[in-house]
């Protein structure tokens, strides 16, 4: 088969003809229709964190049909829609597996990380981990919902926010997108803050009430002259970012982390214990979060934003990455 394949840290990606990937027990193969580029995609393919395999094909947005399954398969049989998410498996039997906390799992394995993932044109997936592709939904608008929005809807799931309350989100990208979508259909009246006047008017057309140059603005300041926001889902990865959500909070909000900053940062621990401020952390979701989210998009209440790309034209994706020069997300389509 074709695949991208990643040879050494900081290397582009090499196209190259590969083995198939053969499904064992429990195991199924999926012929790969569409596959979402993620930023942390970047971050592996540029030496940012340690690879524990190479060669490795990357990507973990994967969707397609299923072209062959192992025994003890029952879940999904050939030619079914599925598709795998950021967490490839886990043991299913420890106390983070058993409440709803999977991706903390000792036993993990990671989509396109620790195992190949859908940069190619097959790839191979645990049938108890891969989940359906709803029929009402695209190969190329479901691939993105298997971790950009999925994580934007576990960050607000975690969060607590209600009915009516204000939610900013920080970085109109392809997180941020979905999360302005989410939280709108969750009843929020949505706030969203980014620096690019494309990325922002891309969150008004997607139901944004109030939209923020951080430019051009303290986004700070225009939050709390709203009253403060209940809930910020920092997406944006730096610093400044985070102070800003931290500050446009009002007393007992929440603060939830999603964007991965270079270095440290600092948050006051007095204005955090005199406001009543929560500080939470939130990556991937869980299977039934995948599931959940995939109907909100099945029943058309969000929408992926795309633009579609050709597997040899991965590495000009990273370029444009790096450069932030995408609006929404990229999908390679097979």
């Amino acid at each position: 088969m074709k695949a991208a394949v990643l040879h050494k840290p900081g290397a582009p990606l090499v196209v190259e003809v590969v083995a198939d990937p053969q499904p064992g027990p429990g195991e199924m193969l999926i012929r790969v229709k569409a596959c979402g580029v993620c930023h942390t995609d970047l971050h592996l393919a540029s030496g940012e964190w340690r690879l524990p395999k190479l060669p490795l094909i990357m990507g973990h947005e994967a969707v397609g049909l299923v072209e062959a399954v192992g025994p003890d398969v029952t879940s999904f049989k050939v030619g079914d829609r599925a598709g795998i998410p950021w967490i490839y498996s886990t043991c299913g039997a420890c106390e983070y597996c058993a409440s709803d906390r999977e991706a903390l799992c000792p036993s993990i394995m990671v989509t396109g990380f620790t195992v190949d993932g859908g940069y190619a044109e097959y790839v191979k997936a645990p049938a108890s981990h891969a989940v359906a592709v709803p029929r009402e939904l695209g190969f190329v608008d479901a691939a993105p919902v298997y971790c950009a929005a999925l994580t934007s809807y576990r960050a607000l799931k975690v969060s607590g926010a209600r009915l009516g309350d204000t939610v900013a989100v920080w970085g109109v990208g392809g997180l941020g997108h979905y999360a302005v979508e989410i939280a709108r259909a969750a009843g929020a009246r949505v706030v969203a803050v980014d620096i690019q006047s494309s990325k922002l008017d891309l969150a008004r057309r997607l139901g944004a009430d109030v939209a923020v140059d951080a430019s051009r603005e303290k986004p700070e300041e225009v939050i709390r002259a709203l009253g403060g926001a209940h809930v910020v889902l920092n997406l944006a990865p730096t610093a400044q970012a985070i102070a800003q959500g931290f500050a446009a909070l009002r007393r007992g909000g929440t603060l939830v982390l999603v964007g991965l900053p270079p270095g440290d940062f600092t948050l006051p621990i007095r204005g955090s214990v005199a406001k009543g401020i929560r500080i939470l952390t939130s990556a991937v979701g869980t299977r039934q979060d995948l599931r959940e989210v995939l109907a909100l998009a099945a029943s058309g209440k969000i929408k992926t934003v795309a633009e579609t790309c050709r597997l040899d034209q991965i590495n000009e994706v990273f370029d444009r990455m790096r450069e932030g020069r995408i609006t929404g997300r990229v999908v390679v389509e097979m």
